[in-house]
């Protein structure tokens, strides 16, 4: 390993964008995450992994870097997901603000979560310069001083539901013009320079050539960005297509709940002819916590000292399979979005140190 890529601080994005269907799109926009400003390819970033769900129309992908690239790799991906989604035929069970729909930022190793939330800060400041009629919400250590977690600002967002955003208030950029969800608005590049001018006046690296020069990009309405501790995502089917008894199974492990899950946020979703219970699993701070293993509730990991736990995605399963036998019927299996925070650690270190930019491409070779 050379000297360079010692002691790494590193962190993750968890980049949600509003397209599944057509891969080529996805990739393009993973792609433009690992490039410098000259066009090659940035030693100290990787794209670890690429989640995409057609149904939902939504994939998540996770690209690591060191802290003090991040910001701009994950502003060169955002940017080719404006370029490249088109939000007034985008279509999908899962509810979406815009294009980029979500980047929440989690620090992996010898990085803290204020960090993190500096990281996000500016990174959303950034976005509203380079995108016209970009809108932003904070979240976590990205909103300052009040720190809201990304649960408390869906409710007030009305995140689920499409409501009309116009009459909300962003924490940056202008009023959404239309609805959130399925659609948004065109803006142009500029009116005062070239398409290949605009990507060079950019602070983060030119995505390269990209398709379609004469598309303009399309707003992404509204994004939310933020900062917190890792949050897992895992999903359980149940073989069942009563939404109503989704609800209620997702209800009853919710950690906001009486005798719910700690950390976990959970809707039901009509997915593949069933239902499927979509659980974001926070990581805690809990000195209560004692018992962590594979086979118990809780696992735990640390970062700069800190000590986090979460639920276990076996116990999720375990806990979803319960209820639903309960109810007489069976579950199908379970989905987990990408890695826990340790999985996502070491893949992180790995690729770096051996400098593997598209690791999505071999990580089930490499760790699976």
């Amino acid at each position: 390993m050379s000297s360079c890529r010692v002691g790494l601080r590193l962190a993750a994005c968890l980049l949600n964008i509003s397209e599944a269907r057509k891969k080529y799109v996805v990739e393009n926009i993973a792609k433009a995450a690992l490039l410098e400003r000259n066009g090659q390819r940035h030693p100290e970033v990787s794209v670890l992994n690429i989640f995409s769900d057609p149904e939902y129309n939504r994939s998540v992908i996770t690209i690591a870097a060191s802290i003090d690239e991040l910001g701009n790799s994950v502003l060169a991906a955002c940017l080719e997901a404006f370029q490249s989604i088109d939000m007034e035929i985008q279509e999908g069970i899962h509810p979406c603000l815009g294009a980029v729909d979500l980047i929440p930022i989690y620090p992996l190793s010898g990085v803290g979560v204020e960090e993190c939330g500096a990281v996000a800060r500016s990174l959303a400041e950034n976005l509203i310069r380079s995108v016209p009629g970009c809108s932003v919400f904070l979240f976590g250590e990205a909103d300052l001083p009040e720190k809201r977690p990304l649960v408390q600002r869906r409710k007030q967002l009305g995140w689920f539901t499409r409501r009309d955003f116009s009459s909300l208030t962003p924490d940056l950029g202008p009023a959404p013009a239309r609805r959130c969800g399925l659609t948004a608005y065109q803006v142009p590049l500029s009116m005062e320079f070239s398409r290949q001018e605009y990507w060079s006046r950019l602070p983060f690296p030119s995505p390269g050539d990209l398709p379609n020069a004469g598309i303009e990009p399309m707003s992404p309405a509204l994004a939310g960005i933020g900062a917190s501790p890792y949050v897992m995502n895992c999903n359980v089917t149940i073989d069942s297509q009563d939404l109503t008894l989704g609800k209620e199974i997702a209800s009853a492990i919710r950690g906001s709940n009486v005798n719910g899950l700690k950390g976990v946020q959970t809707m039901a979703f009509p997915h593949e002819g069933k239902i499927e219970i979509a659980c974001n699993v926070e990581s805690f701070e809990d000195q209560e916590v004692t018992e962590t293993s594979e086979g118990s509730q809780y696992m735990a990991y640390s970062v700069l000292g800190d000590h986090f736990y979460y639920v276990s995605p076996h116990y999720i399963e375990a806990q979803v399979k319960k209820l639903a036998s309960d109810r007489g019927i069976g579950t199908i299996g379970r989905a987990l979005i990408g890695f826990t925070p340790q999985e996502c650690k070491s893949c992180a270190e790995y690729a770096i140190k051996e400098s593997i930019g598209e690791f999505w491409k071999i990580r089930e070779g490499v760790f699976m």
